[in-house]
This record gives structure tokens, sequence and C-alpha cells, in this order.
């Protein structure tokens, strides 16, 4: 027998016993927290919250906040605003000329306020990064309280991309200082329906 297969014998026979990989444990806070701890969440990381209230439209949230844009993209239907048209094949120098970019959200997770934003409601890779301001617009039926939650809803079998948003861009490495708008928009706003 070979040195080295006294070597892989000696391994082989002090192979300890595999043991069973631990139990995760299933976090399941206060239900009637879930929104609240969304709007805390999402206030923390520099992100605003806007509830539409009954007769609101999304439409009038973004002419609100908004009054000064004048390039709109959206994959939400926006009443009275023309919008710019934004498809994969947009070209980066027009992407860049987006002021906002209005796009649904699938669902939204309350520990962290990510939310989850798939490649077909984004029109385009590229838009929720390069936008100036961004807003997301989501069920409040679609809030789940934890990340666990959202990796179990996320339909994996036919996703090509897709992202979780949580906060505008920002960055606090460069002389300690916290800057907004970075490396991508400089706003999110999300509208819960």
């Amino acid at each position: 027998m070979s040195s080295r297969d006294q070597i892989i014998a000696k391994v082989r026979a002090n192979k300890p016993q595999p043991l069973p990989l631990p139990e995760i444990p299933d976090f399941q806070p206060d239900p009637d927290q879930t929104f609240t701890r969304f709007a805390e969440a999402l206030a923390f990381v520099g992100g605003q919250l806007v509830e539409l209230h009954t007769g609101q439209a999304v439409a009038d949230v973004v002419r609100e906040r908004f009054p000064d844009a004048k390039r709109i993209a959206a994959s939400v239907p926006l009443e009275g605003i023309h919008l710019m048209p934004v498809s994969v094949n947009t070209v980066k120098e027009e992407l860049e000329q987006v002021d906002v970019a209005v796009l649904a959200g699938v669902f939204a997770v309350g520990e962290n306020a990510a939310i989850w934003v798939p490649e077909s409601n984004m029109l385009h890779r590229a838009l929720p990064f390069i936008t100036q301001h961004l807003v997301l617009v989501i069920d409040r039926n679609t809030l789940v309280a934890t990340m666990h939650e959202a990796y179990r809803q996320i339909e994996k079998k036919t996703l090509s991309y897709g992202v979780f948003i949580a906060g505008p861009s920002k960055t606090a490495d460069i002389e300690q200082s916290l800057v907004i708008g970075a490396h991508g928009a400089r706003s999110l706003t999300v509208i819960v329906r």
C-alpha cells in the first residue's frame, strides 16, 4: 500500500459521524406590528412613506412630490401624466434623463423595509438605479414580516432577475460622511395602497 493510500485510509477511518442540520426557527413577530415595523425601518433607511387615502391616486402623489419632474417613467398607470417610454432597448443616455421612475413592488418586508421588484416590473434593469428619484408602489396586503417569508414568496422557477430595494442610494465610507444618492436614486418614496 502506498503512503497516499495509507493517508486516505486513515482519513476515512477517522471520519466523524454526520450531525443533523440545526433547526431554523420560524420567526413570527406580531402580525399587527408588521406595517408599523415597515414604516419605522423605511424611515430609518431614508425612505419616505405615503399611504393613499380614499380617492387619492398614485399620479396625485407623484405630481405633488415631484412638481418639477419633466421625464417620468412608470410601470404602473399614472392618469394625466405624460410618460417617457422606457423598455429593455432604451439606451443609457436616455435612462440618465429620467427624473422619476414609478415602479410596482410585488411585496415588502416589515423587518427591513426591503421591497421585491422583479425585472418584469422595472421596464429596464438599470432604471431603479439610474433614475434621480424612485417611487415604489406596493399593496398593503402584500407585506410580510421577515426576509424568511420574503424568500419563500419569490417565484424562482420563472425569475430571470430581481432585486430587493430598501431606501435611497447612500454611502458613508468617504470621510465618514453620509451621502444620499451617491450611486443611485437620490430619494425613495414608497406609496402604499
